[in-house]
């Protein structure tokens, strides 16, 4: 006799099976569905079922509703996120066509601790999720392996990482549009709030945008920043530098004339993106950069690829 098939069966069309993959190849978000298995639970249950911290589980929590996996409603009282599996079996579509199997919009999440150059000056540093990364105003810290597990780093004045991101678009695919979207602030000793900071973008070593941040924010906790010292920075502001064919852009404000085009874009080379303050710039006063486990949003450094319908 064969097997009794589960009850709900959720299709994954060619298109986002890379995105569904990539939300099961972790150990975690494994055990997360197992967890739901049965019944929907709470963040704080999965917490205290799972014996991880409460940031990591609500991020990987994020990964799976993105993916589809599990989908969150809040309580009764409005105080507690119900977490809920939305099916028993997955059926994979695989693709039929070349580019069938693409999305429409490729991203690709970098943590903000995996930087492949920097230049800082103190006051700096690195926060994981389980307290500092090596000694406060110590840039050496900077260059320690631990340095991965950075979910914020902030420097003063001048300075600035670059990080380098593979292209996931093959050969010959068009693109639209590039983006690159972080949560980030300036640096202050302790937190200001009128603080303004200049922060470039340059991809490729091509001017994309200077974005003007108006301080240094810890009036309040940020949302994911509960085991941050109160007192320093807590938060950033989400922000989004993007490139067409016609031009860069700030958060939909025109930025530069730097089109997709002078990026010189290759499937087998690193494209290589660069956040700085520069030591010629107006308002040179640092940054925070804000990874997936502190701030407002449950996100590392976001690279987008938006290609053209084939």
């Amino acid at each position: 006799m064969s097997e009794e098939l589960p009850n709900t069966i959720k299709r994954i069309p060619a298109h986002q099976i890379q995105e569904v993959a990539k939300a099961l190849s972790g150990d975690l978000r494994l055990r997360i569905l197992e967890a739901l298995g049965e019944r929907s639970k709470s963040i704080s249950q999965l917490v205290e079922e799972l014996g991880v911290a409460q940031p990591t589980v609500s991020i990987n929590v994020q990964n799976l509703e993105q993916a589809g996996l599990v989908s969150s409603a809040t309580s009764g009282s409005g105080r507690e996120k119900i977490c809920s599996r939305v099916m028993d079996a997955l059926l994979f579509e695989l693709p039929l066509r070349p580019g069938e199997g693409l999305q429409q919009v490729e991203e690709i999440s970098m943590p903000v601790g995996l930087y492949t150059d920097c230049i800082i000056q103190p006051p700096c540093g690195l926060q994981g999720l389980e307290g500092a990364i090596g000694c406060p105003d110590d840039p050496r810290a900077f260059y320690m392996p631990e340095r991965t597990k950075a979910n914020l780093l902030w420097f003063s004045e001048a300075g600035f990482v670059e990080y380098a991101f593979a292209n996931p678009l093959p050969g010959g695919v068009p693109l639209q549009k590039l983006l690159l979207s972080a949560e980030l602030c300036s640096e202050a000793e302790g937190y200001k709030q009128d603080w303004p900071s200049d922060i470039s973008l340059s991809i490729n070593g091509k001017w994309i945008g200077t974005w003007t941040c108006e301080g240094d924010f810890g009036d309040r906790k940020g949302r994911l920043s509960q085991s941050l010292q109160f007192g320093s920075s807590q938060y950033g502001q989400l922000t989004e530098w993007s490139v067409t064919p016609e031009g860069s852009s700030i958060n939909g404000v025109k930025s530069s004339d730097t089109t997709l085009a002078e990026l010189d874009l290759h499937y087998n080379r690193p494209i290589k993106v660069r956040l700085e303050v520069r030591a010629d710039a107006e308002n040179c006063r640092g940054l925070n950069l804000f990874g997936a486990g502190f701030g407002d949003h449950p996100q590392h450094l976001l690279l987008r690829f938006v290609r053209d319908d084939l």
